[in-house]
């Protein structure tokens, strides 16, 4: 899947860069065939027997860290509608409200901690009163002493409740959930290596001796060479011995 995702994304940039318009366009997508190309060059390294049963272990974790997101994003989206809905008031823009609701929150976990959650890092310049500048988010419902008008115990006990199940409960719960899987794939070191190497000599040994595109013309090879005289005769030749047999 990989070997056709970065052949098929190296035509597509190639094809974008030969143009004037998409030139930028396709330099973005030979970037990222980059990425793609350098993961695939990570089954290189299941023929080791040290690295090759990390590579597994990694793969797992990717599967339990996916499902570990659902869970993580309940409680995203609810603190960050949440905060969302109780500072802003009707903001239009779908970006800022996304970022707002869903960006700002996920970054907190990693302890980028929004300024408008209390009055002592407010400032007003770094907001927008009507929402018109793109650059800046839309400021917060104000009193007349043009502070935020939302009660500020609120916004932190909200706060306080979001980092203990996100930081707390659900990274360790994680934390967890990897050192199983560790545990799992340790405890069978050898078979796994042993079953990776013979799926990877078996890949290697299905594939042609050329690279793509010149595939191609390999596989026309093989057609001629099973369609030539010589060919029939020595499989007709080989099925009447297998009969008499």
């Amino acid at each position: 899947m990989l070997d056709f995702l970065s052949i098929l994304l190296f035509i597509v940039g190639l094809a974008f860069r030969l143009t004037t318009k998409l030139f930028y366009v396709g330099k973005v997508v030979l970037c990222i065939d980059f990425v793609v190309f350098c993961l695939r060059l990570m089954a290189i390294f299941t023929i080791s027997k040290t690295l090759g049963p990390k590579i597994i272990i990694v793969k797992r974790m990717i599967m339990d860290m996916f499902f570990f997101m659902f869970l993580l994003s309940i409680w995203v989206v609810a603190y960050g509608v949440a905060k969302q809905g109780i500072l802003i008031d009707n903001d239009s823009r779908l970006d800022w409200i996304i970022r707002g609701a869903v960006y700002e929150p996920y970054l907190i976990i990693f302890g980028d901690f929004p300024t408008n959650i209390d009055y002592a890092a407010f400032d007003i310049d770094t907001c927008s009163m009507n929402g018109t500048d793109p650059l800046k988010p839309k400021c917060p419902i104000l009193n007349e002493n043009q502070m935020p008008a939302c009660p500020e115990w609120l916004t932190i006990i909200m706060l306080c409740v979001y980092l203990l199940f996100a930081n707390i409960l659900l990274l360790n719960l994680l934390i967890a959930i990897f050192n199983f899987t560790f545990q799992e794939v340790q405890d069978n070191t050898d078979t796994i290596w042993k079953f990776q190497r013979y799926e990877l000599i078996k890949e290697y040994h299905s594939l042609p001796a050329v690279p793509p595109p010149l595939v191609i013309f390999m596989k026309r090879v093989v057609v001629f060479d099973c369609c030539s005289p010589d060919s029939m005769i020595d499989s007709y030749i080989s099925n009447i011995s297998g009969s008499d047999c």
